[in-house]
């Protein structure tokens, strides 16, 4: 599948700038915060749509994420290696395509190449490998062979569930027991009370045909595959095990990132991600933004009514990664404000230290991703009025470039 297009990102090590420092994330299954510091090649693995709907800003701030710990590696002097899946067939998008009448292949490919226009918009990073479902195919049922060899796979009627007992380490991506799991199972996509499974919490590997789906002819009989082996397969097939970073949205703890791990770890014996990262939620009026409450903030429709992506880009960072938080409306209008004062800022002749901002966003991105208190950082200095350093602006300019992915050249 195509990815989108690559912004330029400079490097403040080729300015002269050094390199920045060891980056520390939290790792959800640690429950604390840890370095992410690979010799020299960082391997990261996002969970990417399901294109039935346009990037709403939860999305945008997920994949924001990501790109700003891409961004941080880079600054380190790492390549990075990022691979992202799109998920192409699977219920919701099915429903959407039945509920709209257009057929579910085009509807897939209308959503995800609006989300390569966001993302190209928003100045994201893209994946090296940018993988559909449905020609990973062959890759899932490969793992789900692997599977039935370990003696982790049964059948009932004619779909294939994982053992998820099979793995003696499952919960702890999460940390939920299984209470908790029992309670969240059902309201993301599982099958509890399905008769015939051998615990509520198995989950599904390979779902035969039915009637008037997508599916296909294989090994493993004809049908399509369950959404947790997907990013499995996918993510070992170009990562390889033991990879450096699992992200996504925190919804995605459980169950999918913690089957997905258990999955891989028995197939394999070996660790799935050497840490695990999830970014917060996004709320419209009290509630979660979501596709199914109809309660979404579009990046596209931000962008047709004439927002400058890159104050959609501040508005993102002024919430750190992790936190849970809310869309006003208000954001928007604040961003455009600060974006016009950093132009000014880093256009002046003479400034304060530009390389002592610099070190501040570095720090603040080697902590956790802290683009607020990068953007703190910025905001100081453009105000203060001092002058001592006539490579400031050029320094400041680059840095935000750099390492927050906001360009400052006004837009044609």
């Amino acid at each position: 599948m195509r990815s989108w297009s690559v912004p330029e990102v400079p490097s403040l090590g080729d300015l002269g700038l050094g390199t920045g420092p060891v980056v520390q994330v939290h790792d959800t299954s640690a429950g604390q915060k840890r370095p992410v510091d690979p010799d020299a090649r960082a391997r990261l693995y996002v969970c990417g749509i399901t294109p039935y709907d346009a990037t709403h800003m939860g999305h945008a701030a997920t994949y924001l994420a990501f790109d700003l710990l891409q961004r941080a590696w880079r600054d380190r002097g790492l390549d990075v290696v990022y691979t992202q899946n799109v998920t192409d067939v699977d219920d919701p998008l099915l429903e959407r395509a039945q509920a709209t009448g257009v057929d579910w292949v085009e509807l897939a490919e209308r959503e995800t190449q609006l989300f390569r226009e966001d993302m190209t918009a928003l100045r994201i990073i893209p994946p090296a490998h940018y993988i559909g479902a449905v020609e990973s195919i062959d890759l899932v049922v490969d793992l789900i062979e692997r599977l039935r060899t370990a003696g982790a796979v049964y059948s009932v009627d004619e779909d294939l569930y994982f053992d998820v007992h099979a793995d003696p380490g499952f919960g702890l991506v999460s940390g939920f027991d299984e209470q908790e799991m029992l309670r969240i199972f059902p309201q993301r996509g599982g099958d509890p009370d399905r008769a015939g499974k051998k615990h509520p919490l198995d989950c599904l590997l390979w779902q035969a045909e039915r009637p008037d789906e997508p599916s296909w002819e294989t090994r493993l009989g004809k049908g399509r595959p369950g959404w947790h082996i997907e990013c499995a397969a996918i993510a070992l097939h170009h990562l390889d095990p033991a990879f450096d970073v699992q992200g996504g949205g925190s919804d995605l703890v459980f169950p999918h990132h913690e089957m997905s791990a258990s999955e891989a770890t028995v197939a394999t014996g070996e660790p799935f991600a050497k840490a695990y990262v999830h970014a917060g939620m996004v709320g419209y009026e009290g509630e979660k933004m979501s596709k199914s409450k109809g309660n979404l903030v579009l990046v596209s429709k931000l962008r047709e009514a004439g927002h400058d992506p890159m104050a959609i880009r501040l508005a993102l960072l002024a919430h750190h990664y992790r936190s849970d938080w809310e869309w006003f409306g208000t954001e928007i209008e604040e961003a455009e404000a600060r974006l016009a004062r950093w132009r000014d800022a880093v256009a002046r002749t003479v400034a304060p230290s530009g390389t002592a901002v610099l070190e501040q966003i570095r720090a603040a991105m080697a902590d956790d991703l802290d683009a607020p208190a990068a953007i703190a950082a910025v905001d100081a200095w453009a105000a203060d009025d001092s002058a001592e350093d006539p490579q400031a602006g050029r320094t400041v300019r680059t840095a935000i470039d750099a390492l927050l992915g906001v360009a400052l050249q006004p837009r044609d």
